[in-house]
């Protein structure tokens, strides 16, 4: 990965019937990562891919990708950028196999599609008719189809949507490779897993606007979302002695439990405190905050 923008948004707007859906939002995405944008339905972020992939026009602001306006040269961005959409359709007689022969011929200079099927699992299913795939199915297809054209850069928008488990792993294995190649990816998901696993980075969207960009980790490190430790103490804690541990944030007790909420500190403290004490704590369990409590608490305030 290197530091050069692929994909440039700058001040980018966008409204329908007078209703800002996309509100000033600005991004850089490097060459060679995996960006994730994710947000709330309805909080722009497909409006937002749809201008990067030139299918709407900005009210205002700055799109390139590779320095190309996606709207003024069309033409020459769709030859270095794959998209999936969230929703695409196929004439429902066309068969896998021509689906593939047929966009590999979009290219002066395509993927071999045979590997790119093998590796979705789609083989079996070159024979198949597009209208009797399943919902799983077409969504692996279309992924196949992103990448035919041997992209720079590709969107991929619900990337693992109607995936079974292990095709959503495989699909992910493949996007990895993608990238390990040099591809960008674009990623727009819900699937806070899929975000943690796959992406460099991650902006944030609300109600039209970046509400934050930064790593997985990052923002989990930025979230309310505390550590969790939880257990059942052999004898009784002085309550004073919790709440003054570094990194306290709250404690309840219930049916002889305590759980207690802080920082990774925090737990540390409580570990040394319960041991300086010879109290054993049954039932140990700790929970680190995730990317979903970061979303949760990023999101909430525009709510």
């Amino acid at each position: 990965m290197t530091t050069t923008p692929v994909i440039e948004v700058t001040g980018l707007r966008k409204s329908y019937a007078g209703r800002p859906a996309v509100d000033g939002v600005s991004f850089a995405v490097r060459e060679g990562e995996i960006f994730g944008v994710l947000g709330p339905n309805g909080a722009g972020k497909t409006t937002t891919v749809e201008c990067v992939e030139g299918l709407r026009v900005p009210d205002a602001g700055r799109v390139r990708v590779t320095g190309l306006d996606p709207v003024a040269d069309h033409a020459a961005v769709s030859r270095v950028l794959g998209v999936q959409l969230q929703e695409s359709r196929l004439q429902d007689k066309l068969t896998v196999r021509e689906a593939l022969r047929l966009y590999a011929a979009f290219y002066p200079a395509p993927a071999d599609w045979h590997p790119l099927a093998e590796r979705l699992g789609l083989t079996a299913l070159l024979d198949h008719r597009f209208g009797r795939l399943s919902g799983g199915q077409k969504q692996r297809l279309f992924i196949a189809l992103a990448l035919i054209g041997d992209p720079r850069v590709v969107v991929l928008d619900e990337l693992t949507t109607g995936l079974d488990p292990r095709a959503r792993r495989d699909t992910w294995e493949l996007i990895e490779d993608v990238r390990d190649r040099g591809v960008t990816v674009l990623l727009v998901t819900h699937f806070m897993e899929e975000a943690q696993r796959l992406c460099d980075r991650i902006a944030v969207i609300d109600r039209g606007r970046v509400v934050a960009l930064d790593t997985p980790a990052g923002l989990v490190r930025r979230s309310a979302g505390a550590t969790v430790i939880g257990f059942t103490p052999s004898a009784p804690v002085d309550e004073t002695a919790l709440t003054a541990l570094p990194g306290f944030a709250s404690v309840t007790h219930k049916d002889g439990r305590i759980t207690l909420s802080g920082t990774d500190e925090t737990v540390d403290a409580v570990l040394t405190l319960l041991a300086r004490h010879h109290i054993t704590a049954h039932q140990l369990r700790v929970t680190e905050a995730t990317l979903d409590d970061a979303f949760l608490d990023l999101t909430e305030t525009e709510a």
